[in-house]
């Protein structure tokens, strides 16, 4: 029985026959953008994206989420009423001179990560962007994976009464995700031991 007898029977019984999808060659690295790239070591791909939430007055706050994909670890969460390309660069910055710039950063195509002043400060320092494919979320899966949590652990159950409470709630909330809570994907061990010892397998520089 060949497929097209089958749609004539779902036609004839009312049922919906499934539209043919588009398929889709393999992606790779290409002009930017980065689809099957896998973190294979701390330091390779870093990825960040935003977080909407409000504090009790109904206004809105806005974190700004960054890990490495390899560690798992939270580097930072950037929390404020509005965060813009500027800000994306500020953050960035404090981490490029903290741990120094990654291979990679995967995001999504939002304004504030495709903006030139961004991609030109990423470039400088070495690093690469890695744009997903637009409306394709789940090429930034360990981003995303990292916010579903975020929010049902942290901002689906807490109230925030203004934004340094939610900025010093939010920083604890990260500090234990980094240092106590079990990740799966690590041997249920949190992050930021695994990090440690990750990074001192590295080899000396003389």
């Amino acid at each position: 029985m060949n497929h097209k007898r089958v749609e004539r029977i779902w036609r004839r019984e009312g049922l919906k026959v499934p539209r043919k999808q588009k398929k889709k060659g393999r992606l790779w690295l290409n002009d930017g953008s980065c689809v099957r790239l896998r973190p294979e070591r701390p330091n390779h791909v870093w990825s960040y994206d935003f977080v909407q939430d409000r504090t009790a007055d109904g206004r809105v706050d806005r974190t700004l989420n960054i890990i490495d994909e390899y560690t798992r670890e939270a580097l930072m969460i950037r929390v404020d009423r509005k965060l813009n390309s500027t800000d994306v660069l500020d953050a960035l910055t404090d981490l490029f001179i903290l741990r120094g710039p990654p291979e990679y950063i995967r995001s999504d195509n939002m304004p504030e990560f495709i903006a030139q002043k961004v991609r030109d400060w990423i470039a400088a320092v070495g690093a690469r962007t890695a744009f997903i494919e637009p409306g394709s979320p789940w090429e930034n899966g360990y981003c995303e994976s990292f916010n579903a949590r975020f929010r049902d652990e942290l901002l689906n159950g807490e109230l925030f009464y203004s934004l340094r409470e939610a900025q010093i709630l939010i920083e604890q909330w990260r500090i234990h995700y980094n240092t106590v809570r079990p990740h799966s994907a690590l041997g249920y061990r949190p992050p930021v031991p695994e990090s440690i010892v990750l990074m001192d397998q590295r080899p000396t520089m003389h």
